[in-house]
């Protein structure tokens, strides 16, 4: 895992402003390239990747999953999965 995804993923979790190349966190929000990828509301974790199914999204929405210890998004056949489901990358609330 990449430093600034260590980083950034902390920060999101503490709730702590952060910001740093591509990547940046505001009230509980973080974002990846001005994309908002996921956000805590209501004791829901909401991710999405914004339409880029790139290996930096799934690197930092991994980087989260990981923290809280869900299972990770992987791609087989350029399909993503998430919790082993196909995911189109539309926004997905998981409970915390």
């Amino acid at each position: 895992m990449r430093q600034i995804t260590k980083e950034s993923v902390k920060a999101f979790f503490n709730n702590t402003n952060y910001s740093k190349s591509n990547t940046f966190i505001v009230n509980n929000k973080f974002y990846l390239h001005n994309n908002l990828i996921a956000e805590i509301k209501d004791n829901k974790l909401i991710l999405s990747n914004c339409g880029w199914f790139s290996n930096t999204t799934k690197e930092r929405l991994n980087g989260i999953l990981e923290y809280i210890g869900k299972p990770l998004i992987y791609q087989r056949n350029f399909i993503w999965y998430l919790e082993g489901n196909k995911w189109n990358g539309n926004r997905t609330e998981i409970k915390l």
